[in-house]
């Protein structure tokens, strides 16, 4: 397959991840912590999915290599300091948690302080069946989200801002959700609705520009900062989507593709509105920090 490494690198792989279990059957290469095998299994079959669905669309598949972690295995293989968070180690390997965890728990707001329809959406869409709520579903999601990075980073594309490669990956997220498993999209939806709905108050980031500027500052040292950054993208994706649905993606890939040099403000959004979509300028034009 496309997204198949040169068998130096496969040996390497094996020898670094020795202490992890691999997970044989599947495209994607996936190693995971002992006792995950059924999570590794969800995460590499929807991984295989999104990869064959856009190599299929735009002609182009990465090679990537996904960990599903414990915390213990966590601390190992990545210096990240937030376990839960889903991130690149490099180019090429991602990295996800293998359990729910307290960074995942630190977005259930209080349903109280919620609007009655918003909060019974999220105790239907989230609550396990001990009633319980769990943001895993959602994070799970975000396996998807990374690897759309995966995408940009090996076809070499200029993303222009750190808030265009977040954007990028929500949208390809979005499209496949909406394209292939639309019955997963309240899992998809309501986070990020209940996490904006819970407004903006003690954020300390909150433009793009500082997206831009402190994208490794939000993303290590202020997680539920970045979290809502990520929300506020999510829910553009979605517009973005029903605007234009699946031709905007592909006009977005071929629009960066092309362009080798760094914008300004101004140039930057007539490029969007001009050879992507308006919905996509707009996210720029009218963020509201």
């Amino acid at each position: 397959m496309a997204n198949k490494l040169p068998q130096a690198q496969v040996d390497l792989m094996f020898n670094k991840y020795g202490d992890l279990v691999h997970l044989d059957g599947f495209n994607t290469y996936v190693f995971y912590s002992d006792g995950n095998d059924l999570r590794a299994k969800v995460i590499a079959a929807q991984c295989d999915k999104f990869l064959s669905y856009y190599a299929n669309l735009i002609g182009f598949e990465p090679a990537v290599i996904v960990l599903v972690l414990s915390p213990e295995d966590w601390e190992k293989y990545t210096q990240f300091p937030v376990y839960g968070m889903p991130h690149y180690n490099d180019n090429k390997t991602l990295i996800v948690a293998s359990e729910d965890n307290d960074f995942w728990k630190s977005f259930i707001p209080p349903l109280d302080k919620l609007p009655s329809e918003l909060a019974k959406l999220i105790t239907e869409t989230y609550a396990d069946d001990k009633g319980v709520l769990t943001m895993q579903a959602f994070f799970d999601l975000l396996a998807l989200h990374e690897l759309g990075h995966a995408f940009h980073f090996q076809a070499g594309l200029t993303m222009q801002r750190r808030w265009m490669e977040e954007l990028f990956t929500n949208i390809m997220l979005h499209t496949f959700i909406a394209e292939n498993e639309q019955h997963l999209l309240p899992q998809l939806l309501v986070f990020p609705r209940m996490v904006i709905a819970g407004g903006k108050e003690g954020l300390k980031y909150k433009s793009l520009a500082d997206f831009h500027s402190r994208y490794e500052e939000i993303g290590k040292q202020y997680p539920q900062n970045y979290g809502w950054y990520q929300c506020r993208f999510h829910s553009a994706s979605e517009q973005i989507y029903e605007a234009g649905k699946v031709e905007t993606f592909v006009k977005l890939w071929k629009t960066l593709k092309a362009e080798n040099e760094i914008l300004n403000d101004s140039d930057l959004a007539s490029l969007l509105s001009k050879n992507v979509h308006q919905s996509v300028a707009d996210v720029f034009l009218k963020w509201d920090d």
